[in-house]
């Protein structure tokens, strides 16, 4: 960190602080307020605080501000003077963040205290629009009420909104990301009824389709199959028009993971697997088409075929390896040989060696380490315990599932759950045993089940 960027991030919190017109000692006293309402009453007086604002804006030798009042402030400029939540770009909240990490806060502290901000702002159900910047929701309700309104600035906000509820999985409920997502899909099917100007409307689908698929996910996690259903139907049918068929793959995919948990059989996640790979080889993103066929081979090694399974993963394999060489892609799908791993361990320990399955699972575990792919990691540990049991290792099995518990509860996510309760089922012959009957407590305390 340069002083350079130490000055910036004191000036941008003056700014901030300017432009509320609050003096020194008025953001003291805003400062000791939240305290208050917080439950975390500052000991300081008013003096004592506002000498410790002069110092992180101090034009000669600024410091960040200490691990409370970095707190303190993002509670306090969460909320515009409109006195709603606002977390989004262009929201005072967003320029406290940008002000701190130029006076050298770590991006991985800054990402811990906007996900608890976003969790606050969920807490009583409200908050909804939260994630929207301040002229994002203008525009929106202009657009709302002349869909000729629509702009590439708007439609870049609904974007960063869908990406932000989407970067929040594995850190919020699903529940309360249904809730964030749900005013960026409502807009995204009105806005698509018509009206909107001819250059705008593929961006707008592609908005759209994102949402959509998204949202579908929510639906099923949350228990709404029905919903679930006609989101993906409709993500299905705004990505048709698009010239990129990688992103209508995109779509199938999702789909056809949340129809493996959700319908009998193999057969109707197979035909939408089939159509990912379809669409993702006639697209232009080597990564979409990667996944498309690590899911081909989960199905086929789910149906006992080996060879099918083998070569599908072979065709995922090389297609990770020619997306490194070039380095560039143009989805933002989230797939590396990290994750194949778990793919390539699912396919061993259903058509192979439950020992190999072990190895390729713990290498996928320690490799997502980030919130984002909290659910990921929690859904290979299960199948990690699984081959354990295999293994004639239960009490290991055991270990790694009490982990999964933890995770499943804090996200209320469906398909671990549903891993959880297949591992379960395969631990009967030790139904007797303590370690066993430690882990039934925990599924009851945390899953109810």
């Amino acid at each position: 960190m340069s002083t350079g960027d130490s000055l910036r991030g004191a000036a941008a919190l003056k700014a901030l602080r300017k432009a509320r017109g609050w003096s020194l000692a008025d953001a003291a006293r805003a400062l000791i307020d939240t305290a208050h309402r917080l439950g975390q009453p500052l000991d300081s007086s008013v003096p004592s605080v506002q000498r410790s604002v002069a110092r992180w804006e101090s034009a000669r030798c600024p410091v960040l501000p200490g691990d409370r009042y970095r707190l303190l402030l993002a509670h306090l400029y969460a909320r515009g003077a409109d006195g709603h939540v606002a977390l989004g770009p262009g929201s005072d909240f967003a320029e406290l963040l940008d002000a701190l990490a130029h006076l050298g806060e770590a991006d991985s502290r800054l990402s811990e205290l906007r996900a608890l901000l976003v969790r606050t702002a969920t807490d009583d159900g409200t908050g909804l629009l939260a994630l929207l910047a301040p002229t994002t929701r203008r525009s929106m309700a202009a657009a709302l009420t002349d869909p000729a309104r629509v702009d590439e600035a708007l439609l870049a906000g609904l974007m960063a909104a869908v990406d932000d509820v989407n970067s929040q999985v594995g850190s919020l409920p699903f529940a309360r990301l249904q809730l964030l997502l749900a005013p960026v899909t409502e807009s995204c099917r009105r806005l698509l009824s018509g009206g909107v100007p001819e250059p705008l409307l593929p961006e707008l689908r592609t908005v759209a389709t994102q949402a959509y698929t998204l949202a579908g996910r929510l639906a099923f996690e949350t228990r709404d199959d029905q919903a679930s259903r006609a989101l993906y139907a409709a993500g299905t049918a705004t990505a048709g028009p698009l010239g990129d068929r990688w992103r209508r793959a995109v779509v199938h995919m999702s789909h056809a993971l949340v129809t493996l948990y959700s319908t009998p059989g193999l057969e109707s996640a197979r035909q939408l697997v089939d159509a990912a790979v379809r669409d993702a080889r006639t697209g232009d993103s080597v990564r979409v088409r990667a996944r498309a066929h690590a899911l081909q081979a989960e199905i086929a090694a789910r149906s006992g075929s080996e060879r099918h399974a083998q070569t599908a993963l072979s065709l995922a394999r090389y297609d990770l390896d020619r997306e490194s060489n070039t380095g560039t892609d143009p989805s933002d799908t989230n797939f590396s040989a990290d994750h194949l791993r778990g793919f390539e361990g699912l396919c061993e320990l259903y058509v192979g060696d439950a020992a190999v399955a072990h190895d390729f699972f713990a290498g996928s575990v320690a490799a997502l380490g980030s919130a984002r792919e909290r659910v990921q990691r929690t859904v290979v540990s299960t199948d990690q315990a699984l081959a354990c049991i295999r293994l004639d290792a239960p009490e290991s099995a055991a270990t790694l599932l009490h982990s999964c518990v933890d995770s499943a509860a804090s996200t209320g996510g469906r398909v671990p759950a549903l891993r959880l309760r297949r591992a379960r089922k395969e631990l009967r012959p030790w139904r007797r045993e303590g370690f066993v009957a430690d882990l039934d407590d925990h599924l009851i305390d945390m899953l109810g089940s």
